[in-house]
C-alpha cells in the first residue's frame, strides 16, 4: 500500500485582496487531511503547520484538486524547503489534460458520486474573519472527504463524470490516477527530504 495523503487548505485572505496569482500573499488558515497510512483524517491550524511537514516529507504522493497551483504554493510559503518536490497527483491538471478545461471538484463530485460541496472557500475567508473555527474545519473536512472518494472512484474505475449542459446529461472521461511506475517501483523505501539540515 502506499503512502498517500489527500490534503486541501483554507485561507485568511483571498487574491481579490492581494492580487491575482499572488500566492506569497495569501495566508493558510487550516489545512486538512486525509493519511492512507494511518486510514485517519488531520486539521492543523496555520500555528500547527510545522505538524503538517513531515507528512508530506514521508508521503509517496500528495493528492489534491487544484493543489500544485493553489495548495501547494500557498504551504511553501510556510515550508523551509520547496513543497514543489513532493511528488503530487492534481486531479484537475490530470482533469484538464484529457479534457482540455477545468472543472470545479463540485461539479464533477455531482456528476460522479451525487454528492455537492457545503460550500465554497469564500465562506470559509468570511468564517475566518468571525472567528468561526468549527464552520471552517467542517467545510475543509468535508472537501478532503470529496476529494479523497473524486480519487478512489476515478482510481478504480479509471474515469468520472462531469455535467454536459448541452446534452443536459452527465458525460464521462477517462483518468488516469494510477501512481506512476517510476514513482511505483520506488515508493515503499521513498522519503521527500526537502528539509534542510
Amino acid at each position: 500500500m502506499f503512502k498517500e495523503v489527500v490534503i486541501d487548505i483554507e485561507t485568511q485572505n483571498t487574491f481579490l485582496d492581494v492580487g491575482q496569482g499572488r500566492h506569497q500573499d495569501l495566508k493558510v488558515s487550516i489545512v486538512c487531511g486525509y493519511s492512507y497510512a494511518d486510514d485517519k483524517f488531520f486539521t492543523f491550524r496555520e500555528s500547527e503547520l510545522v505538524n503538517l511537514w513531515p507528512i508530506l516529507e514521508k508521503a509517496d504522493r500528495v493528492i489534491g484538486y487544484n493543489s500544485r497551483y493553489f495548495d501547494m504554493p500557498v504551504l511553501n510559503n510556510y515550508y523551509p524547503g520547496d513543497l514543489d518536490k513532493v511528488i503530487q497527483l492534481d486531479m484537475l491538471e490530470e482533469i484538464k489534460k484529457v479534457l482540455g478545461f477545468r472543472l470545479k471538484l463540485n461539479d464533477v463530485a455531482k456528476a460522479t458520486l451525487g454528492t455537492a460541496k457545503s460550500g465554497n472557500g469564500l465562506d470559509a475567508v468570511e468564517w475566518f474573519k468571525k472567528g468561526e473555527w468549527d464552520k471552517i474545519e467542517k467545510y475543509c473536512l468535508d472537501d478532503v472527504k470529496i476529494t479523497k472518494e473524486v480519487y478512489e472512484y476515478g482510481l478504480k474505475n479509471k474515469q468520472l463524470f462531469y455535467p454536459d449542459l448541452q446534452s443536459k446529461s452527465n458525460r464521462p472521461f477517462p483518468v488516469n490516477f494510477s501512481m506512476p511506475e517510476k514513482t511505483a517501483n520506488t515508493a515503499p523505501t521513498a522519503i521527500n527530504l526537502t528539509l534542510p539540515f
